[in-house]
């Protein structure tokens, strides 16, 4: 069994208000995921989701801020001028909150609460393989996998006595 955890420090969290979920060598891009990350880190749980769909539909552009040269303009960012629809890696994103959602219920968190205070996504393992030329040459075809890792903490209940 492969040894192996999160990029955030474990004592800060606490187990019974927090729930994770991993997911290893994703074969998604590492520049598309850590930017989707990035920008549904701090939303609440229903906003990020929503806000995933609406990336999936071609609807919402993730804003782009590291990886930003040569790229397109996109209507609606705000503090941002470069931005795609990275569908592939937002399904993946998606399908790791909806699984760290279900973690969540299962250790009895209120999951209207829940507001995603980690979210990173990494390179992996480079899967390699090699495509055959002409004059018994071969030229190298690396794929970089991702590792993505989201945290969500239940937030306090708002209001109190005045």
């Amino acid at each position: 069994m492969p040894k192996w955890g999160y990029s955030i420090i474990e004592e800060e969290l606490d187990p019974e208000k927090t729930a994770k979920a991993s997911g290893r060598e994703l074969r998604v891009s590492h520049k598309a995921s850590r930017e989707v990350c990035r920008a549904i880190k701090g939303m609440m749980l229903a906003k990020a989701k929503a806000y995933l769909k609406a990336v999936i539909a071609k609807k919402q552009a993730v804003p782009f801020r590291r990886y930003k040269k040569k790229l397109g303009h996109r209507a609606g960012l705000v503090r941002a001028y470069a931005g795609r629809y990275p569908v592939k890696a937002a399904k993946q994103i998606l399908r790791l909150l909806e699984s760290a959602e279900a973690n969540a219920e299962n250790k009895g968190l209120d999951v209207d609460r829940l507001r995603i205070m980690h979210a990173a996504a990494y390179p992996g393992v480079k899967i390699k393989r090699y495509m055959p030329r002409a004059h018994g040459r071969a030229t190298p075809k690396y794929e970089v996998t991702t590792h993505v890792e989201i945290v969500l903490e239940e937030k306090p209940e708002q209001g109190g006595a005045l």
